[in-house]
């Protein structure tokens, strides 16, 4: 059996399966999360730029669409209890096999809080109640409410709290509100949310199954390192897919034995795209040397837990970017001087960011 990765490399074969590679992009902002399964969502705006990267000519009224009028995807607290965007078909069995191992990695955070096991459930109920009657709710807001339960508005505690009542699957992010996320009741904005989907053992798998869709080659640790499942978890998920002949591994990488169904490349390298920070193309393994070279790391990933935007070219980094005051101008800063068609479709990209961002107002002259 060949290699996984033997006529190409290892990173352009992730990029094509995140859709950042070889020309490939979703056709809508529901198709990319659908084909990706998650993007990461730790900042509402590069969210929204981690699905235009994946996307077809996407504005960001669209993806505004699929999150609030369509309602086909959801952010919320999944993934190692980090926030992300998946479809919304999908919220409920995962909130539920994941949930529980999160909120019991936070209990030590609980007890230093002081946010007992009767508080918590004081708060969920409270929470519930605003949202019913007066969501959707901005943090602040609820956290004022919380307040007359004796939370302490200074620290951390609202934050935990509201997380523990999406984690137990009370609440999702609503829509914005004047650029600021609100929350809403799951079960209203997502009556379908509380039907049961695969459970326990299946479970663990059909995520398996959704992360080698979008990641692979990976590996089982990869697997456990991005959902946050004890690594025992993952490997009887590869075991269970393997009795299935669902997978197909080489070495310790894995790939589906049926991968999602592609045109294959259309279009010719360069194939550029400039990734937002917390990017999920970086985050989604246990180790990055696949995608950035070590020498590099540090300018990606210069502490403190933040993670730079990238220009990604053919699966590779090969710079970091900014937006300048106003967010208009986007600055590049490459690790090394970019070959001219690279540069062309860098500056195609910072284009199409700066449109997606502040798009032209629309004329309402006749024609």
């Amino acid at each position: 059996m060949s290699h996984p990765a033997d006529d190409d490399s290892l990173s352009r074969a992730r990029a094509r399966a995140q859709l950042l590679g070889g020309g490939r992009r979703g056709k809508t902002a529901e198709d990319v999360v659908r084909r990706v399964f998650a993007i990461q969502a730790q900042d509402t705006t590069a969210a929204d730029l981690g699905i235009r990267a994946r996307g077809q000519d996407l504005t960001a009224q669209a993806v505004r669409a699929a999150y609030e009028q369509d309602r086909t995807v959801v952010r919320n607290w999944f993934m190692r209890g980090t926030l992300h965007t998946i479809p919304a078909d999908d919220v409920g069995w995962v909130t539920r096999l994941l949930a529980p191992r999160v909120l019991a990695a936070t209990r030590h955070r609980y007890r230093d809080l002081g946010l007992t096991d009767e508080l918590r459930h004081r708060a969920d109920a409270l929470i519930g109640q605003a949202l019913a009657v007066h969501g959707p709710l901005t943090r602040a807001e609820l956290a004022e409410r919380l307040a007359v339960i004796g939370v302490d508005l200074t620290g951390q505690a609202p934050f935990h709290l509201i997380r523990h009542a999406a984690l137990g699957g009370l609440l999702c992010h609503g829509p914005l509100r004047a650029g600021e996320p609100t929350y809403v009741l799951l079960e209203d904005w997502l009556p379908a949310a509380g039907e049961r989907g695969p459970t326990e053992d299946a479970a663990v798998a059909e995520l398996a199954r959704r992360y080698l869709a979008a990641y692979a080659p990976a590996t089982v640790d990869d697997f456990a390192s991005w959902s946050g499942l004890a690594v025992g978890s993952a490997r009887r998920a590869w075991r269970d897919l393997a009795q299935a002949a669902a997978i197909v591994t080489d070495g310790d990488v894995t790939v589906l034995a049926r991968r999602p169904e592609e045109t294959g490349d259309q279009v010719a390298s360069p194939d550029v795209r400039l990734l937002p920070a917390y990017d999920n193309y970086l985050t989604g393994y246990r180790t990055r040397q696949e995608s950035v070279d070590a020498a590099f790391e540090a300018r990606v990933w210069p502490g403190g837990g933040v993670i730079r935007p990238t220009v990604l070219v053919d699966g590779q980094v090969v710079g970091t970017w900014s937006r300048g005051p106003g967010g208009r101008a986007i600055a590049v800063d490459p690790f090394s001087p970019l070959a001219g068609p690279v540069q062309v479709e860098v500056d195609r990209e910072s284009a199409a960011i700066t449109r997606f961002l502040h798009p032209p107002p629309v004329s309402t002259m006749a024609q």
